[in-house]
């Protein structure tokens, strides 16, 4: 589930200055980005618009804008070469509302007698202030060279972020069921998240997927030519997903060293594991079917409560390998949940897969540190190689691997969106069952404190990796208040 992210890019200069000097700056910064290899990173420039691809005059702003939105960019990049040209630069970011990054590099000595600088932050400071009279919302890179560590990690945060807001506006979430009886947490605002954020609730019937997923296990193959048009495309639709199915069988045989399933649901008929582990497999080739058919990059799953007696089995290992597919999926119906996903994977970049966790219990030795847990719904990629991997009744069964996280959850209080978010690292602790990791904090204590009485519930996201900033910013474009846990918040008593 690789996506693209296209980054129009708009050099700007001072028209008397020097043109030399000013093209070794972009020759410097382009090839620092070249470097970085960001694989989903598309770049449209304005090379054919004016010398160098860099603009001077304002008669390229109505060019340089016609030539972005044709390429349907999704973020903008305004390089400073030297002090730049307050119409030129504000001009073209006044055109689009969308992630605006701006930057000039660190020049290295001041004016004299014999030669003029290049003023770059000079510049800065000058057109920044007409932007911001334009309403122009954008982000900035402190005025450092283009080899330094500041530029690239603010290059990159910028376009993990601007995935983030690209992604937020027109996110399709499947709804699969509803939530669990008890469960009044996990209620969402989908009439809200459609007028906010252009997402989309979809829903679907846990019965019809079980059904499609129990027809699947008994598909037939027939002569095609027999059929009519549509059932043909049906047929075949069904033959591709009857081949998907049984290659993921063999595969979850492969990477499960223990495979149970208990005697039966109450009311359910006793089967083989065999038809067990089948019926594990159709459900999640179904659900990424419908998901596909219906454009959706994110789901809310009713798991444990529709499934269990619709099909006999618990769906958490299809949760976990549609997460690990890029199509991250939330326990228990939670939008608000499946949506966080959505936020954490975008600012991996979609290289890296996230998890929903309930946060449980404290460590009983570590002050610092909460039991991550689910009832076996997270990734099999991220699996510590260590540990050995269960499948009990479709609950995987296995410890996270250690590392940092990047913790988040979004929730929502009279309208208001926040975004809770900090970092922190896995930490040893004792066993336990199903899926799990021990998570150290800087101070759990004030974490629980903003997670108790913000508008927060029991799940939380987490992505491997530090993307504090990345999240922060995305917040300030989307219209969501930024939680920050390693911030003090409410004093408990």
């Amino acid at each position: 589930m690789k996506k693209t992210i296209t980054l129009g890019i708009a050099p700007v200069k001072r028209g008397f200055l020097s043109m030399e000097a000013a093209k070794a700056q972009k020759d410097k910064f382009m090839a620092v980005i070249a470097s970085l290899n960001l694989g989903v990173l598309k770049i449209v420039d304005i090379d054919d618009l004016c010398e160098n691809g860099i603009a001077s005059s304002p008669d390229v702003v109505p060019k340089a804008i016609e030539k972005f939105k044709d390429a349907r960019i999704d973020a903008l990049f305004i390089p400073f070469c030297d002090f730049g040209a307050e119409l030129v630069a504000s001009g073209i970011a006044a055109g689009f509302r969308l992630p605006t990054l701006v930057w000039g590099a660190r020049d290295d000595t001041p004016n004299t007698a014999a030669a003029r600088g290049r003023d770059t932050q000079c510049g800065l400071f000058a057109s920044t202030k007409v932007m911001r009279n334009y309403g122009v919302k954008f982000s900035y890179i402190f005025n450092e060279p283009s080899d330094s560590a500041a530029f690239k990690d603010g290059f990159t945060n910028f376009i993990r972020f601007a995935a983030i807001v690209r992604d937020m506006n027109g996110l399709r979430v499947l709804k699969i069921g509803d939530r669990p009886n008890d469960f009044l947490s996990v209620q969402a605002n989908e009439s809200e998240l459609s007028n906010k954020f252009n997402i989309t609730v979809v829903p679907a019937k846990p019965s019809e997927l079980s059904q499609q997923a129990l027809a699947l296990i008994d598909w037939v193959e027939v002569d095609p030519s027999t059929l009519n048009p549509f059932t043909a495309r049906s047929y075949e639709t069904q033959k591709e997903n009857f081949a998907k199915m049984n290659a993921y069988l063999e595969d979850l045989k492969k990477r499960y060293d223990t495979i149970t399933f208990n005697p039966g649901f109450p009311g359910m008929p006793q089967v083989s594991d065999e038809l067990n582990l089948k019926k594990c497999a159709a459900l999640k080739v179904v659900i990424q079917s419908e998901m596909e058919a219906q454009g959706c990059t994110v789901a809310a799953f009713e798991c444990w409560s529709a499934f269990s007696m619709s099909l006999g089995i618990c769906p958490c290992q299809a949760v976990g390998d549609l997460t690990d597919e890029g199509l991250p999926l939330s326990c228990e119906c939670d939008t608000y949940g499946a949506i966080t996903m959505a936020i954490l994977r975008a600012a991996s970049l979609y290289e890296d897969s996230c998890f929903l966790a309930d946060l449980t219990i404290r460590h009983p030795q570590n002050d610092n540190a909460e039991l991550l847990w689910h009832c076996g719904p997270f990734p099999y990629s991220l699996k510590n190689p260590k540990s050995k991997a269960g499948l009990d009744n479709g609950q995987q069964v296995f410890e996270l691997k250690q590392g940092e996280l990047t913790m988040a959850r979004l929730g929502e209080l009279e309208g208001e969106y926040y975004l809770f978010a900090g970092e922190g690292k896995t930490t040893d602790g004792p066993e336990t069952t199903n899926t799990y990791v021990w998570f150290e904090a800087d101070n759990w204590k004030r974490w629980e404190e903003k997670l108790m009485f913000g508008p927060y519930i029991h799940h939380i996201g987490g992505i491997y990796g530090k993307y504090l900033p990345v999240l922060r910013e995305a917040c300030r474009y989307l219209g969501i208040k930024f939680d920050n846990a390693h911030e003090q918040g409410t004093y408990s008593l």
